[in-house]
């Protein structure tokens, strides 16, 4: 057993339909809500703030919201200007998973190091 916890960000009709229209290379937009929700990130936070996951999506949705974006396209004047609380609940359903466990039992390795 894991001492996090998994959030996964399943995305809304309103962040599919900025994927489709941001691209300025893209004349055919062939992202659907479906296919964004085959592969999602998953995050993960400590286990006491599953807890009261509210509170810690007000302290966090900017970062969910800004890694999202960039998953998509890294160019900021791409995205929407004002990332608030608000849109960030219109754009993305969440899902808060408490039971984490590692089958693999080997060493987590952090690839980014």
């Amino acid at each position: 057993m894991v001492n996090r916890a998994a959030v996964i960000l399943k995305y809304k009709e309103p962040m599919v339909r900025w994927i489709n229209e941001s691209d300025p290379y893209n004349d055919n937009p062939g992202i659907t809500l479906a296919s964004t929700h085959e592969d999602c990130t998953v995050y993960l936070i400590r286990d006491r703030d599953a807890e009261n996951l509210q509170k810690w999506l007000s302290r966090n949705f900017k970062m969910l919201f800004e890694n999202e974006l960039e998953g998509w396209y890294t160019d900021e004047s791409l995205w929407p200007l004002k990332l608030n609380r608000k849109m960030f609940n219109e754009w993305f359903d969440v899902e808060c998973h408490s039971v984490l466990l590692d089958t693999v039992g080997s060493a987590i390795i952090d690839d980014e190091i």
